[in-house]
């Protein structure tokens, strides 16, 4: 099964897969949102299946609550558990000093949520994903639906004192209708290009009336684990200073590869 995986998809599940050694028995642990977060949940429902590991899962999206249940992760809720050992997530993009932009998938509110009440946040990704400075990917900001058009103006004016490439922002669009995050509100994705000083934009953002909370995270991720194609990976970590790289064994298994929704 393995075999017929792109090679972008062996790089986010050798990446996942090498995340998941770091679980041990007992843990509360946050579920990412996204496609390589979705390996891992995969990864975790095979411990928990396989070798009889006990976790409770936060999940950060309905979406990955339901991909847990399917593969046998238990689920609770963060109100529950109070705080978690560990997060495991995926990024848009993170930079040398493991700052990311995160959103893509719609998630970012319960994401920063669930990665601030963690011990360790554990970054998933691909090479892709690395930039020197944050911004080439959009950032999303999470607006309430009331008085969207003023907010997004009031930001595009804030840009234009800020260092960045470009001030463009957009209304994320489902279907021809905007995109509806999982507490109702809607998305803006900002066309930065180019964010030097990220702790400036998001506490400057994160003042407009209107706005949620926004995309970049800081000072939040601890480790993160790159995967390549060709199944070795990455292991960066910010604390230790240290960088190491290992051969992750492909092994078919079809408990993993659920025909489950992503």
């Amino acid at each position: 099964m393995t075999a017929e995986l792109s090679p972008i998809d062996k790089a986010k599940f050798v990446a996942a897969k090498r995340a998941v050694d770091y679980v041990e028995d007992g843990m509360r642990i946050g579920l990412g949102t996204g496609s390589t977060a979705a390996w891992m949940v995969r990864c975790l429902g095979e411990m928990v299946r396989e070798e009889g590991i006990r976790v409770t899962g936060v999940a950060t999206s309905t979406r990955t609550a339901d991909l847990a249940r399917q593969v046998g992760v238990p689920i609770s809720t963060l109100d529950e558990v109070k705080w978690l050992d560990l997060t495991i997530d995926g990024a848009d993009e993170y930079d040398p000093h493991l700052n990311l932009i995160k959103g893509g998938g719609g998630a970012l509110l319960q994401e920063k949520i669930v990665a601030t009440a963690s011990d360790q946040m554990i970054v998933i990704a691909d090479a892709t994903k690395q930039v020197e400075t944050l911004g080439a990917f959009p950032l999303p900001v999470e607006v309430i639906p009331f008085g969207w058009q003023t907010t997004k103006a009031l930001i595009e004016e804030m840009l234009g004192n800020l260092d960045v490439l470009g001030t463009t922002t957009s209304l994320r669009l489902a279907n021809d209708q905007p995109f509806r995050t999982d507490e109702g509100n809607f998305i803006l994705d900002l066309h930065l290009r180019h964010i030097p000083n990220p702790q400036q934009v998001s506490l400057v953002l994160n003042q407009i009336p209107g706005v949620v909370e926004n995309g970049l995270f800081l000072d939040i991720c601890d480790i993160v684990i790159i995967g390549a194609g060709d199944g070795s990976v990455e292991v960066r970590d910010i604390n230790n200073g240290t960088v190491e790289h290992e051969q992750i064994d492909i092994i078919d298994t079809d408990n993993l590869f659920l025909d489950v929704s992503d």
